[in-house]
C-alpha cells in the first residue's frame, strides 16, 4: 500500500477543512488499495460534536460498502485520533490506522493513552505514525496562526 499517496489525499482533504473554517483533521479510508471514503471535521459546520473526520469517513465507507464491518480497511488521518474516534475504528473492525502527527491533547493511539492496542479490549489496530508529518505539522501551524490572528 502506498502510504505516502493516501496520506497525500488526507492532506488535500485537510486543506478543504481549513478553507471551510474547520481544523485540518482529515481522514481517508482505503480498502484493497482503493480509496472508498474521505472526510474532514464538520463539527463547526454541523454543530455536531461527533462529526470528527474519522467518524464521518467511517460512516461514508460503511454506506458505500454496505457493511458496518470494515475489517480490510486502513484509515489515513492527519492527526492521531481522539478516544471517541479510536473507539469507532475498533467498533468497525478497521485493520490499520496511519497518522501523520501525534495528538498531544487527547491522542488515543499511544500519545496520551493507548486505546488502539489496549490488551483489555477484544480488538486492536495496527498503527503506523509519522507519514508526511512535516506537511501535516505545517497545516496545523497555519490553523493555529489563523486562530490567533485578529
Amino acid at each position: 500500500m502506498n502510504y505516502e499517496l493516501f496520506m497525500g489525499e488526507a492532506l488535500a482533504e485537510a486543506e478543504l477543512a481549513l478553507e471551510r473554517g474547520e481544523p485540518p483533521n482529515a481522514a481517508v479510508v482505503v480498502v484493497n488499495d482503493a480509496m472508498v471514503a474521505r472526510a474532514h471535521d464538520r463539527v463547526q459546520e454541523t454543530s455536531d460534536p461527533t462529526a470528527h473526520a474519522v467518524v464521518v469517513a467511517l460512516r461514508e465507507a460503511a454506506r458505500r460498502l454496505r457493511t458496518a464491518r470494515l475489517g480490510e480497511a486502513t484509515i489515513f488521518v492527519t492527526r492521531e485520533p481522539c478516544p471517541m474516534c479510536v473507539g469507532a475504528l475498533l467498533e468497525s473492525d478497521v485493520e490499520a490506522l496511519v497518522y501523520a502527527v501525534p495528538n498531544g491533547s487527547d491522542g488515543a493511539a499511544g500519545t496520551v493513552l493507548q486505546l488502539a492496542q489496549y490488551d483489555g479490549l477484544p480488538r486492536r489496530l495496527r498503527i503506523v505514525s509519522g507519514i508526511r508529518r512535516d506537511e501535516a505539522e505545517e497545516l496545523f501551524a497555519r490553523a493555529t496562526a489563523r486562530e490567533v490572528a485578529p
